[in-house]
């Protein structure tokens, strides 16, 4: 009898698992609608930063095939749906680990949860209004392309080079708020973290110098506060005794 009370148990999670699925499949196809009537003002957001390079012709960004217009904005749609139904999605998975987690995880994982939105937003804005117009303007110096050279940029790779870079920089930042998450579990242990230290601060640089531009000022741009987020999730660790077993 008691094998039979299990079996229920497990079928019922992959019933949970299989709505929370269909549900965030659901969320995302309406994401993908709304942002595709946007999309020509999602567009002119990522378009914008180019806007002060002389190029050649009288518009900055061109495309080089007929179909690439309708090509990329089926993909910012598809980009922007996944990140206006990224709460739905988050929250079918804290819906489904929640019932195993004690109270007091459940308090410290809804506190990070909150704290990772706000560092999306503030992340984003950073990486868009801050460290992209540096490396737009290191990028388009007269040391790297010559008087007689003049610019003419593809619309369609230039966009998503943008988008790309914002993503990952905001993706990366997400990294300490996971750390902290596992150390709350005990999934990490704070004191291997902390030996690791110098080994994952070259992590750090490494992960920064893939995603961004082949500049020191948006390297470290991206760099330095991953590090003091990594260092600040050891200090919350330490303060709360989290990640010692």
């Amino acid at each position: 009898m008691p094998s039979d009370k299990n079996e229920m148990s497990v079928m019922e999670h992959i019933r949970e698992l299989r709505n929370i699925f269909l549900t965030s499949l659901v969320a995302l196809v309406i994401g993908v609608i709304i942002a595709y009537f946007f999309a020509n003002e999602i567009i002119v957001i990522f378009t914008r930063p180019f806007g002060n390079i002389d190029s050649m012709l009288e518009k900055t960004l061109v495309v080089s095939s007929i179909a690439e217009g309708f090509v990329s904005q089926l993909r910012i749609s598809a980009i922007a749906g996944l990140i206006l139904s990224m709460p739905v999605h988050i929250f079918g998975v804290i819906r489904f680990i929640f019932p195993g987690l004690t109270p007091r995880e459940k308090r410290i994982t809804l506190s990070f949860l909150i704290f990772s939105l706000i560092l999306i937003v503030v992340g984003a804005y950073f990486v868009y209004f801050m460290l992209i117009p540096i490396a737009i303007d290191f990028l388009t110096k007269p040391y790297f392309i010559p008087a007689t050279v003049g610019f003419m940029l593809n619309y369609q790779t230039n966009v998503f080079y943008l988008l790309s870079f914002i993503l990952w920089a905001v993706l990366a930042l997400q990294a300490p708020l996971i750390m902290e998450i596992l150390m709350v579990m005990n999934i990490l242990k704070r004191r291997q973290v902390w030996r690791a230290t110098r080994y994952i601060i070259i992590l750090i640089f490494l992960a920064s110098a893939i995603v961004t531009p082949p500049d020191l000022m948006t390297l470290f741009g991206v760099a330095l506060p991953l590090i003091v987020f990594y260092f600040l999730a050891l200090l919350v660790a330490k303060i709360f005794r989290f990640g010692e077993g």
